[in-house]
């Protein structure tokens, strides 16, 4: 082990190694203090020195603050409380479960599966998952409501192995494991609710995503509570995390969120084994001390579990703190390499740097020493620090626990740098393994077939087994798990959309304001207006929200305890604990977990709310995609609003705001249902189908979706709503808003969002200009249209005998002449329908970076506005040998095509403070 350098004589800002030039005088100090504690204690000894820290504060004196403390346990060895369960039982089935858990893994490396799985991970976690399973986690049927608990996404065969003992899987299932559709019974890799809804309940292992959900849970906890909705004071978020999964920004840069609304209804539980994937996380530092000081400084409490029982009396016997010091200035690196050599290895590298250190086990022998333990994996230092977490009143609490990674598999997994990615156990490996746990398996059992060495299942009347299971019966059922029962919301009839279908007149309102409107007017529901939760990034003024500030409020568990600057005007900015707006601040990460969140409840709590997440479109999923996929992964429901949508609408903006892909994305997720409505009645029709499907009675439909829908803040003319409109074609995505004029040749006009307009003006310029008819027809879906196509064509493909014909298809065949199709996204968006276009298809879009400029210029820029309809219609009706191919040509001319300042639909742009 290389030989440590000198150590900095500053320690967070501290001089430690500075002469002392009158040690008398700092004697005298030091036993003043030691006085103290012992006669007063720690509480009123801290008091003390925070008072004399604020007086020299005030006389220019300053000491910098420190954000680590010593690299021991934060609760002392007499602080302890009382351990109130069996140990020596709470061990025996915990070996069951390292056990079975390994034996799954390697189970599923056999030959001709080769799937295999992560076994060192939860070796390192099991003890921490074992505390609170059976003295903290409690589960649904408990009166309190139960606990929140998000699982270490790679040790799901830690969460599988207990729940095959507790009779929830079976062997069949177990052997199933990653093989989700070869086998009858598989299980997923990780924590997947989408594959196994009646099991996991928040998907952990895209890593970082996690913490912030967890954040967001414990907040609308409060939220429900606040608001009468649900009784959650009983309710506890507990996060597994991994020391290497901090370092994802989503993982850290909540923290704040969590401390400034005051969240002691959340605790995360940081696995320190010190390794990722590859090696270690802090080779060269302290993970565990780096994260206490970011975790203090954003307002948590801190609870270290470093070391285990075993040094407790070597720590007492430290008398001048050599060994503390030594704990402090070992990195992680080498307490890495300790652990994966020997106790005679321990004893020379670690107690022998310092001769004094190495006294104090001289009359140790190497097994004494190797069987020291990490704090992480002692089930009365873990016991202690949850138990004084939940006893924290008023910020959130971290553990920070030292573990192994490998712990307990032997000296081929503990402590290597390649143990994330061994996926099973040798013979020789599960020999040592059951000789270290106790497991009453023989060595002909094992050497049968070392691919399938056999799960562990002890007999029922086993009183270990009826132990564990009496506590988890005690705490409220089996974990994890999610309700079953999925209740429906009595929805609002047609009278609350009527305003949405009689147009605005002659005043114009951006799509976006419609749908405030409408959710404005849902809010006031009687029966679901309590259930809608706006969410919002810090934008509710560009959509028009604002008005809401004084009469919903913005949720805060503190309220509002100043004067707001502006308090005197009608639509002053307004807290309160019962607000009803969340606003999470510039922060679409965070928006993006509550969505999550409340788009879960009518799991978590078995009461349904309603996510209205709104957000300029740009920052939805090009930024949080991966959000939003592990959103659909959690079944979660909800309305997701692109607000700000297009390429061009965004008048004045700038490349990173110019939104032209969102719906390409959204395409991509199948947990999305996306529109792109054009109209104010169109709008009212989707929103009312979603409501239906995600929390009345779908039908054969899925109600596991989101329903995202790109809106604009382009102020329009709203018409009213045609008669015998044609809704079940808004809500498969596609209808006839305008026919061709008779007599004519005719061309097809497709168009979705702030496009249709300039098809519509197309349509007059074509029939004005060329007389040429066409039919304009509103694209409300591209990416349901393409489902659909894609369905027929499967069906087509597997039963030869029946042809099935799209529903775009359907509705387009026979309409005469060609299709050209304009949206302000890129040419991708229309191109889905290509394949099921009945005729020639032509398409514009907006490809490439956004730009800040009038909407006219940037959309002649672009070659999508009305005028380059007109001429790609002539293209197209040209190439079908419909018109002359000079009338091309002339149509360039007439329009000066290549002059982005020759538009003659120009759009006031002043009108956009009603968007």
């Amino acid at each position: 082990m290389p030989e440590q350098k000198q150590s900095s004589p500053l320690v967070d800002g501290l001089l430690v190694q500075i002469p002392d030039n009158d040690p008398e005088e700092t004697s005298e100090w030091i036993e003043s203090l030691d006085d103290l504690i012992e006669e007063r204690g720690a509480n009123r000894t801290r008091y003390v020195m925070l008072a004399m820290l604020n007086a020299a504060r005030r006389k220019n004196v300053s000491v910098p603050a420190s954000f680590t403390t010593p690299y021991i346990n934060t609760i002392p060895a007499q602080d302890e409380p009382y351990f109130p369960g069996d140990e020596n039982t709470e061990r025996a089935y915990r070996r069951w479960i390292r056990w079975n858990a390994a034996v799954q893994v390697t189970r599923a490396q056999r030959p001709g599966i080769g799937v295999g799985g992560h076994i060192s991970s939860y070796a390192s976690v099991s003890t921490l998952y074992e505390v609170g399973f059976n003295h903290f986690f409690r589960g649904k049927s408990h009166p309190g409501g139960g606990d929140h608990i998000f699982f270490q996404g790679h040790a799901s065969p830690g969460i599988y192995a207990r729940a095959f003992l507790e009779g929830r899987l079976s062997e069949e299932e177990m052997d199933g494991f990653r093989q989700e559709v070869s086998t009858p019974s598989g299980l997923p890799s990780y924590p997947h609710p989408r594959q196994l809804p009646n099991f996991w309940e928040y998907p952990t292992v895209s890593m970082g995503l996690g913490p912030a959900e967890a954040i967001y849970q414990a907040w609308f906890d409060k939220y429900l509570h606040l608001n009468g909705i649900k009784d959650t004071s009983e309710q506890h978020t507990w996060a597994f995390l991994g020391d290497g999964e901090m370092d994802e920004p989503e993982s850290r840069g909540m923290l704040q969120t969590a401390a400034a609304q005051n969240l002691d209804n959340l605790t995360f539980v940081v696995n320190c084994n010190l390794q990722r994937l590859d090696g270690p996380v802090r080779g060269n530092g302290k993970i565990i001390q780096e994260l206490e000081s970011y975790f203090k400084g954003a307002g948590w409490n801190v609870i270290k579990v470093i070391w285990g029982r075993g040094w407790d009396g070597l720590l007492a016997a430290d008398k001048d703190h050599a060994l503390v010091h030594l704990m402090d200035e070992v990195r992680d690196g080498d307490y890495q390499t300790l652990k994966a050599n020997d106790g005679a290895y321990v004893r020379e590298h670690f107690f022998g740097r310092d001769p004094r250190t190495k006294e104090l086990v001289k009359n140790w022998s190497d097994e004494q020493i190797w069987e020291l333990r990490r704090g992480g994996h002692d089930y009365r230092k873990v016991y202690a620090a949850y138990d004084a977490a939940l006893k924290h009143k008023g910020r959130p609490t971290v553990i920070l626990a030292h573990t192994i990674k490998g712990y307990a598999l032997g000296e081929h997994f503990a402590g290597r740098n390649a143990t994330h990615q061994m996926k099973k156990l040798t013979l020789e490996d599960q020999k040592a393994l059951r000789d270290r746990l106790h497991i009453p398996i023989t060595d002909e059992e094992l050497e049968k077939d070392p691919y399938k060495p056999p799960y562990y299942m002890p007999d029922k009347d086993d009183p270990a087994l009826r132990y564990m299971l009496e506590r988890r019966e005690a705490l409220g059922g089996y974990l994890p798990s999610r309700h079953r029962e999925d209740p429906h919301l009595e929805l609002p009839g047609e009278k609350t959309y009527k305003m949405m279908t009689k147009g605005s007149g002659k005043q114009k309102v951006a799509t976006t304001m419609a749908l405030v409107r409408l959710l404005k007017e849902l809010m006031r529901d009687k029966n679901i207006g309590k259930r809608f939760v706006p969410i919002i990034p810090d934008e509710a003024r560009t959509f028009g929200l604002d008005a809401m500030f004084p009469t919903a409020k913005i949720f805060n568990v503190h309220g509002q305890n100043y004067t707001a600057v502006d308090h005197d005007l009608m639509l002053s900015y307004k807290e309160s604990e019962q607000g009803r707006l969340m606003h999470t601040g510039i922060n679409e990460a965070g928006s993006a977990a509550l969505m999550q969140v409340v788009g879960t409840s009518y799991a978590t709590h078995n009461v349904p709310m309603i996510p209205f997440y709104i957000f300029y479109s740009m920052f939805g999923f090009q930024r949080t995609g991966d959000q939003f996929w592990a959103a659909g992964d959690q079944l979660t429901r909800g309305f997701v609003i692109g607000a700000t949508a297009g390429r061009t609408t965004l008048t004045g903006e700038g490349t990173q705001h110019m939104d032209g892909h969102s719906p390409v994305l959204a395409a991509t997720n199948p947990a999305f249902v996306h529109y792109d409505p054009a109209y104010a009645y169109e709008i009212g029709h989707i929103f009312r189908d979603g409501l239906q499907r995600m929390y009345g009675d779908p039908g054969d439909r899925d109600p596991n979706v989101m329903y995202y829908l790109t809106v604009y803040n382009e102020p329009i003319v709203q018409p009213a709503q045609p008669e015998n409109v044609d809704v079940e074609g808004i809500l498969r995505g596609i209808h006839k808003i305008d026919e061709a004029a008779p007599d004519r040749p005719v061309v097809n006009l497709l168009a979705s969002g702030v496009a249709v307009p300039w098809a519509r003006h197309a349509r007059e310029l074509l029939l004005n200009d060329w007389g040429i008819g066409a039919n304009v027809w509103s694209v409300t879906s591209w990416g349901e249209l393409r489902r659909d196509g894609m369905e027929a064509n499967r069906k087509n493909y597997l039963d030869p005998d029946h042809y099935t014909k799209p529903y775009v298809t359907a509705k387009l065949e026979n309409t005469g002449g060609p299709f050209v199709a304009s949206t302000d996204f890129d040419h991708i968006l229309p191109d889905l329908l290509r394949e099921w276009i009945p005729g020639r298809y032509y398409t514009l879009g907006a490809d490439g970076f956004g730009f800040s400029d009038t909407r006219p210029a940037a959309r002649r820029h672009f070659l999508i506005d009305a005028e380059s309809m007109v001429v790609r219609a002539l293209q197209a009706m040209a190439d079908d040998g419909m018109i002359e191919r000079d009338l091309i040509r002339q149509a360039i001319e007439k329009y000066d095509l290549m002059n982005v300042n020759a538009t003659s639909h120009r759009v006031d742009d002043s009108d956009d403070s009603v968007a």
